[in-house]
């Protein structure tokens, strides 16, 4: 069970299309399981969950939900596409965090826990009860909760060294205290989760596994929790002798936790944009492809187009088939940014200033216009793009993320046009806009201001 994505979201910030670029690592690794975070915020995390399900073909998508059924049914809603969906119900099972955190006596615990997971066991043939500090908690009541769970439907019972402060010998002897006193563990997959405070998560989830769990809670890019590159090498290494076996897919270890590490580092924005580059390069329409297969295109680059807008594109997509024998993604992204959502600009350019240089940082000078109006912007940044959209970011006082930009030639020579598409990211929505110009920098700046105009105009019609 990988939790990179739940683990690592307070302290890295992962963009939508790197969330979604990171499952598919981990699906094509051949990790069982992969959580995400729930749902906080309803229309962007439920759409990032749809995302992502859609995206995972042979991973179980793990989302967790809140202690009440009306979380189950809204996580439910978001989770149901998925091809190996799972409900995972996490709740505090020491005496501190029942009264503390959760504010309910033992036997209304209890209850919520039967009724959360019968809820989620009427849905979903897949739940997962997660016993947070359950190393720590009364044993007779670990016993009551797990029984409780198990009743109730629940098919994974994870029980997790929250405070990661025991020895492989001591979570060994705790797994087997815990099977004897419920002998119903043995009917259910035994999962456990080591946090890594004294640098012996990876020993102690080996340890775990050759002491009846069948399940490890690991991350391809460890911050507290068991390194799955380690625990995955260890059973590689080591499994026939312990009499364990795992589904994950060795020979492509050193390379996916690779490009993995390279989403969290930085470095990865580059490799982001190869693989998936790299993975539509053979992806094309034709002629041939009816509204439905253009529409189907559009929704895999992210957009949600009205039907107005998604037949305003698919004219234009047949224009440009009928000129030439195969439009890629990438042009598809193109016309979507030209022919779909056309507003009245909010925001108009008046002047750009761009400084930069070899032993200088890039600096952004930019003035625009709204209602007549003249606003400026300055902006030091990390290169002339950077720094021009966050000087356009000062004046709007908005911040967007940056889904995409892409830049390409659309004439030759040395006066060759340019055309840039920049695709902005709000409130789950995907805007994109398009530039052209013999100056880079200006085409991205007329790009990144169509598509803010698209978000501005929509909010304000809101």
């Amino acid at each position: 069970s990988d939790s990179t994505m739940k683990e690592t979201s307070g302290e890295v910030r992962l963009s939508f299309k790197e969330r979604i670029e990171l499952s598919k690592l981990l699906d094509k690794l051949g990790v069982d399981v992969i959580e995400l975070e729930g749902i906080k915020d309803a229309r962007i995390d439920a759409l990032q969950i749809k995302s992502i399900a859609a995206a995972v073909n042979d991973s179980a998508v793990a989302v967790p939900v809140e202690l009440c059924a009306e979380s189950v049914e809204r996580t439910w809603s978001a989770l149901s596409k998925a091809k190996h969906p799972r409900l995972q119900i996490t709740v505090p099972t020491s005496t501190v965090g029942v009264e503390y955190l959760l504010h309910k006596k033992p036997e209304a615990m209890l209850e919520a826990v039967r009724e959360t997971v019968a809820a989620a066991r009427a849905l979903c043939p897949d739940v997962e009860l997660v016993a947070e500090d359950a190393t720590r908690s009364e044993p007779a009541f670990l016993s009551e909760v797990l029984a409780a769970a198990i009743e109730a439907g629940a098919t994974t019972v994870t029980l997790c060294d929250t405070a990661g402060t025991l020895l492989p010998d001591e979570l060994a002897a705790f797994l087997k205290a815990q099977s004897e006193a419920l002998p119903a563990l043995s009917e259910v997959t035994l999962g456990i989760a080591t946090a890594n405070t004294i640098a012996m998560a990876d020993a102690c989830a080996i340890a775990a596994l050759s002491h009846g769990a069948a399940q490890v809670r690991v991350a391809a890019h460890p911050v507290t929790n068991a390194s799955l590159a380690n625990v995955a090498h260890v059973i590689a290494a080591k499994g026939e002798a312990l009499g364990i076996a795992s589904g994950i897919r060795y020979t492509q270890i050193s390379r996916i936790v690779g490009q993995i590490d390279w989403l969290f580092t930085g470095k990865g924005k580059t490799a982001t944009a190869a693989l998936s580059e790299q993975e539509g390069a053979d992806v094309f329409l034709t002629a041939h492809d009816d509204a439905a297969a253009v529409g189907a295109a559009v929704e895999k680059l992210g957009y949600d187009l009205s039907a107005e807008d998604a037949a305003k594109v698919y004219d234009a997509f047949r224009q440009i088939a009928e000129r030439k024998e195969r439009v890629s993604l990438k042009e598809l992204d193109a016309i979507v940014a030209s022919a779909a959502m056309q507003v009245p600009p909010t925001y108009k350019l008046d002047t750009y200033v761009i400084t930069s240089g070899n032993t200088i940082s890039a600096t952004a000078h930019i003035k625009l216009t709204k209602d007549g109006e003249t606003h400026e912007g300055v902006f030091i940044g990390d290169g002339s793009i950077d720094a021009a959209f966050q000087a356009i970011e000062r004046i709007t006082g908005c911040h967007y993320e940056l889904d995409d930009f892409q830049l390409q030639a659309v004439t030759e020579g040395r006066e060759a046009m340019g055309q840039t598409v920049v695709k902005l990211r709000s409130g789950g929505k995907v805007y994109s806009g398009r530039g052209i110009s013999t100056d880079i920098v200006g085409a991205g700046i007329e790009a990144y201001l169509s598509a803010l105009n698209k978000i501005v105009y929509e909010e304000e019609v809101v």
